[in-house]
């Protein structure tokens, strides 16, 4: 037996598995979606808030109201807080790759790096610079 024939056999198991675990997927979203109806469940009934059981309100000036419960008191309590804004691209492989220059580096810059490019040839051209990064 050679290693091409277990990887091919290896990749046949994998797609058998992931079309099993699909079709178990989908009834198992069916029973559950099933359940919510009949019990009148919510997403926060089921612990699946996003925001923890915070309520973020953004508002058309920009500022996002957070309210939380206080466990103590059972009283609401209102913060107001900046939303963020988008991030603008300061570097671009041309590759649909796009970084803001902060954090840490992202693979495809530190690989391109590696393979003799600076750091100038990777920035955004000027018509270019206003473009949001994908969240």
């Amino acid at each position: 037996m050679s290693l091409e024939s277990i990887e091919a056999q290896i990749q046949a198991l994998q797609q058998k598995a992931a079309a099993i675990k699909s079709a178990e997927v989908e009834g198992v979203i069916g029973r559950i979606k099933v359940a919510i109806a009949h019990y009148g469940l919510t997403a926060q009934d089921l612990g699946l808030s996003a925001s923890h059981g915070r309520k973020v309100a953004v508002r058309s000036s920009g500022v996002a109201e957070k309210s939380k419960v206080a466990s103590a008191t059972g009283k609401r309590r209102v913060v107001k807080v900046k939303a963020k804004s988008a991030s603008v691209a300061k570097y671009t492989d041309g590759q649909g790759n796009s970084w803001s220059g902060h954090g840490k580096r992202p693979n495809w810059f530190k690989a391109a790096l590696e393979a003799g490019k600076k750091p100038e040839e990777l920035l955004v051209q000027q018509g270019d610079a206003h473009e949001s990064l994908p969240s």
